[in-house]
């Protein structure tokens, strides 16, 4: 009997729990487990679009030349594509980068100036999905010479994640209970929880130029058209659990 006291006692000043405390000494011992993974997916059709267009201007004698024929350029094109996004919905156009530099050539070791280039990049950021080509058209009619990127993507993204994050663990406790319940065992609780989600939505779609052909003669410059193909973004939710099993 004194034998059963003192270790009763040992393991609750070792827990830092009052003496012959038996829940103490229950949660001292450790429970089995099980471990699953599960994950859930979904495809969305993107509602969000970021062009990234540039506006790059050249000259081989004046640096104030290049930057003033990129200013009037980049000017034209920023009030045009203002005037085809809907600002109250969370659309915007903003400068991104712009750079004045020197370009050079090299012969051998030896470095030869060739000219000045100024670039300056702006994001349109819109859900007027429907009219990204036409902006990549207006852009580069009125001068820009560069789309560099475009990416689309998924507005409620978190709201989509947060429901897949659900449905996964729903799966995983799912499966620990048939698990348990297989080795005549009970889920009591859960152990640990680890869950993530990513998706796609940062793609860069291939986008092509088309011409009309209208009597036999190439009309690309008047006729161009950019046709966006918008495909899909993939949602993945993924969560690693452990429970508890008695």
């Amino acid at each position: 009997m004194k034998k059963v006291l003192l270790t009763t006692l040992v393991l609750g000043l070792l827990l830092g729990c009052a003496p012959f405390s038996t829940k103490a000494v229950a949660e001292a011992v450790e429970r089995g487990f099980v471990s699953v993974s599960t994950s859930a997916n979904t495809e969305l059709t993107p509602d969000v679009a970021d062009i990234s267009i540039a506006v790059q201007t050249f000259d081989s004698k004046s640096l104030q030349k290049a930057t003033t024929e990129n200013k009037e350029i980049s000017e034209k094109v920023i009030a045009a594509l203002k005037g085809m996004i809907n600002t109250s919905d969370g659309d915007y156009v903003k400068t991104m980068d712009y750079s004045a530099s020197p370009l050079y050539t090299y012969s051998g070791s030896k470095r030869n100036f060739d000219k000045y280039q100024v670039s300056n990049t702006v994001i349109v950021h819109t859900k007027s999905i429907d009219k990204v080509g036409s902006i990549i058209d207006k852009a580069i009619s009125l001068g820009a010479t560069n789309v560099d990127n475009l990416a689309l993507s998924v507005s409620k993204y978190d709201d989509e994640c947060n429901q897949l994050l659900v449905k996964a663990t729903q799966k995983a406790r799912s499966r620990a209970d048939l698990l348990a319940k297989s080795a005549s065992t009970t889920v009591t609780g859960v152990r640990s929880l680890n869950v993530s989600c990513s998706a796609n939505n940062s793609i860069t779609p291939q986008y092509r130029m088309l011409s009309a052909n209208i009597g036999g003669t190439d009309m690309e410059a008047k006729a161009a058209s950019t046709s966006i193909e918008k495909g899909i973004v993939k949602v993945y939710a993924t969560v690693n659990a452990s429970f508890f099993v008695k």
